[in-house]
């Protein structure tokens, strides 16, 4: 089935709001909402694209915009290829040119309204950060949390609590402290250890290492949990999709202190491998918030990182 490839817009206002339109009844999948945008004609630039569709439909011109992800989806009837970015500034007073609804949702509501089943990935791309934190194994716990608190003033919105060697009611024991002070901020925190601690200690998901990850058979948690799986083959990142994660760590990217005799993948290896990936996929390894763009244009969340991200590493 040929790909009919569509330029989309996840236009973020400062209010924390994303617009969202709704598909005329006649049109394929009728009386759902959507992401504003349209087809991407023969040879043309998708940016340019998503310009000249958001013009026309929506009534805005794009002054700021990134790209955020590419979905790939078959309906019994038809297949879709949603090149989807962000646009964080524009001019003009957005509005149904064509006179279909259209409404500022905000992002953690997103998940409340029917959409078409192509755009869910794309909700779960909006609704994650660009950035995500592992913390380093703590010698201090004082320190340790105090390093955590400056992370969060700083804008860091989601962790992964790792003590690679700390014994379990140990580790229970921190994360709970973690919990509330990743909440206080509007953090979210997984776990990286068992499944079953995450309600044990009230976090939010889990991040499953690569040999946890092909351990299993089916998801861990329930849909109302993250699992996140770390990545570093194609073979891994298909049997995180067979478990339906919610997004997935590719690694090593870049060359690392840690791994000084494993290869990196590279940004052309990363932007194969995410364009058959229907789920947001962070890039780890030696990498850091000047790496985001770079990160992006392969097709990224972003970047997750421990040194670069951690306070005074």
């Amino acid at each position: 089935m040929k790909y009919v490839h569509v330029a989309a817009a996840v236009i973020c206002n400062d209010r924390g709001q994303v617009l969202i339109a709704k598909r005329p009844l006649e049109k394929h999948q009728g009386g759902l909402w959507e992401f504003p945008g349209g087809k991407v004609e023969a040879d043309e630039d998708v940016l340019a694209a998503l310009k000249r569709e958001l013009h026309e439909e929506v009534g805005i011109d794009i002054e700021q915009a990134r790209p955020l992800i590419r979905v790939r989806h078959c309906y019994p009837d038809k297949a879709v290829l949603l090149d989807v970015w962000r646009v964080d500034g524009f001019s003009g007073e957005a509005h149904g040119c064509e006179g279909q609804p259209v409404e500022w949702c905000a992002v953690g509501a997103l998940s409340e309204r029917e959409f078409p089943d192509a755009n869910l990935p794309i909700i779960a791309a909006v609704q994650l950060p660009e950035c995500y934190l592992i913390t380093p194994s703590p010698a201090d716990v004082a320190e340790f949390l105090a390093n955590l608190e400056t992370a969060l003033q700083q804008g860091v919105r989601l962790v992964q609590l790792r003590a690679k060697g700390m014994a379990a009611d140990e580790y229970k024991a921190l994360a709970k402290q973690v919990v509330k002070r990743c909440h206080a901020h509007g953090a979210r925190l997984l776990l990286n250890g068992e499944p079953e601690w995450v309600a044990e200690v009230g976090a939010d998901g889990v991040q499953l290492s690569s040999g946890k990850l092909q351990s299993l058979d089916q998801r861990p948690l329930a849909k109302e949990l993250l699992v996140a799986a770390s990545c570093h083959t194609e073979a891994e990142l298909q049997q995180a999709l067979k478990l339906d994660v919610d997004f997935a760590l590719l690694s090593p990217i870049k060359w690392t202190k840690s791994h000084p005799d494993t290869e990196p993948l590279g940004w052309d290896e990363m932007r194969r491998l995410v364009d058959e990936m229907p789920i947001p996929v962070y890039a780890l390894g030696g990498v850091s918030r000047e790496d985001l763009a770079d990160s992006f244009a392969a097709g990224g969340q972003g970047i997750a990182a421990i040194r670069s991200l951690w306070p005074g590493m």
